[in-house]
């Protein structure tokens, strides 16, 4: 995908594949799901493309849209939930701040002090994300290791406080709703990948939904739809 041309040499029009792509990433919807609805307006266009235009999009999606983030705050709470990949379960590393505002997301193979480790310098690394005041986790063994080895490396402030309080978790256990609810339509992912990629749309849609993007709030689903189209260069 060319950054500047990212619609180029495709068949459909730019507004029908971000009106698909919004619509996978949003709502509890599958591939047929949406390949009927598309003929209803009149095209045909089969599932797989729009699979394939998910695949596409939807990380590009996450990355146009993050320098648009509004600053989260510095108490983190951090969670992993399960992804069923090709009938396996894997781990979606999720946190948020005290307001429930997306801090990051990272899907590994595993659940261990290496994946917690890699989860945390990707959020660190965030540029709308401030170093933590205090981290909440469960009592998920591998969290303190990772953590000490992060402040032993001064990647990570050693005043930063690790709380392990399962019920102060309870934020970022019902936000995992927003992305598993999209998951369940599909069933299973078919390739770690393909999971990776996808995920990144839900991710995505789920941080402009809360209203975390400038200038677009809570609820404002023509402002949704305005700043996707304006961050690919799609007239309105």
């Amino acid at each position: 995908m060319v950054s500047s041309q990212p619609f180029k040499w495709r068949h459909f029009q730019a507004e029908i594949i971000l009106l698909n792509v919004r619509w996978y990433c949003r709502y509890p919807l599958s591939y047929r799901n949406l390949e009927e609805m598309m003929q209803e307006r009149g095209l045909s266009v089969d599932h797989s493309t729009i699979n394939r235009w998910v695949l596409d999009y939807a990380p590009e999606l996450d990355r146009r849209c993050r320098p648009h983030l509004q600053s989260t705050n510095d108490s983190w709470r951090v969670d992993e939930t399960y992804v069923k990949v090709k009938k396996q379960w894997k781990y979606l590393y999720r946190a948020v701040d005290s307001q429930g505002n997306t801090i990051d997301f990272l899907l590994t193979a595993k659940r261990d002090t290496n994946a917690a480790k890699r989860f945390f310098i990707k959020a660190l690394k965030a540029t709308h994300t401030q170093e933590p005041r205090v981290i909440n986790v469960d009592k998920n063994p591998s969290y303190p290791p990772a953590i000490e080895q992060l402040k032993k490396f001064g990647l990570l402030p050693e005043d930063t406080e690790l709380r392990q309080i399962k019920y102060l978790n309870n934020i970022v256990e019902q936000d995992h709703r927003g992305v598993k609810h999209l998951i369940n339509p599909g069933m299973s992912f078919g390739s770690f990948n393909s999971a990776r990629r996808t995920i990144k749309g839900y991710e995505a849609m789920n941080m402009i939904r809360k209203g975390q993007i400038e200038n677009v709030e809570k609820g404002d689903v023509i402002g949704e739809i305005s700043f996707i189209n304006q961050i690919f260069g799609v007239a309105a």
